[in-house]
């Protein structure tokens, strides 16, 4: 019997790929500087980002202290990039997976979410219509832990109060997540309605055939048929 369904937020919940983006090839072309220079330098910070050990601000004037860059006014304006490609992902929330957490509540299912995220994605989150509704955030930046630690996993089964084989758990497949939910116990399901979206080298995750697929929000409800 399925009690929650655990959620992954990016490409899952939203996309990235809807409106403006910025990657870092778009950074490191404002920056001036090679790109394969910038990525090096950009994921040497990425963890501790991730983990709340650096806000974004600071992961960027890291990273540019990295190459020589000491520039303040560089620094705001990829901040302030990112954070309108990010509004660009929040403002365009798809009605239809919206609809599937809220779907879920009224059937009884509690709702748990496991995000890897910077500090200008947590507050969107957290700021978000998905936020009131999830039972269970587990926020990377706010947790300290980042998949696919089971340790995270472990934490919002506690905080669900739910066995893992009451469970489902939906995202994309990046940061090796299914493997770690499946490893956990539970039920992976792979979200990929918005794979079609996705651009190299930025897809987060190719098609596993080792878990179910999932091609429209709304196929998840079927897997919580008691």
């Amino acid at each position: 019997m399925i009690k929650a369904a655990i959620f992954d937020m990016f490409e899952t919940l939203v996309t990235l790929f809807v409106g403006r983006t910025y990657f870092s090839e778009n950074i490191a072309e404002d920056v001036g500087v090679p790109l394969a220079e910038f990525r090096k330098a950009w994921h040497s910070n990425e963890h501790d980002r991730t983990v709340g050990k650096l806000t974004m601000k600071e992961g960027i004037a890291r990273t540019l202290e990295l190459m020589n860059c000491n520039d303040e006014a560089m620094v705001e304006k990829i901040a302030q990039k990112r954070l309108d490609a990010l509004g660009d992902t929040f403002r365009n929330i798809p009605e239809e997976t919206l609809q599937l957490v809220k779907d879920l509540k009224a059937r009884g299912i509690k709702i748990g979410l496991i995000s890897n995220c910077f500090s200008d994605e947590y507050e969107l989150i957290k700021n978000s219509p998905f936020y009131p509704l999830f039972d269970a955030p587990m926020l990377s930046y706010e947790q300290g832990l980042a998949k696919p630690d089971p340790e995270i996993f472990q934490r919002i089964l506690k905080k669900l109060d739910v066995t893992p084989e009451e469970c489902l758990y939906i995202g994309d497949g990046g940061s090796k997540e299914l493997y770690a939910a499946r490893e956990a116990g539970m039920k992976p399901l792979q979200a990929l309605y918005f794979h079609h979206l996705a651009f190299e080298p930025h897809v987060p995750c190719d098609i596993l055939p080792e878990f179910d697929p999932i091609y429209k929000p709304s196929e998840v409800l079927q897997y919580c048929k008691n």
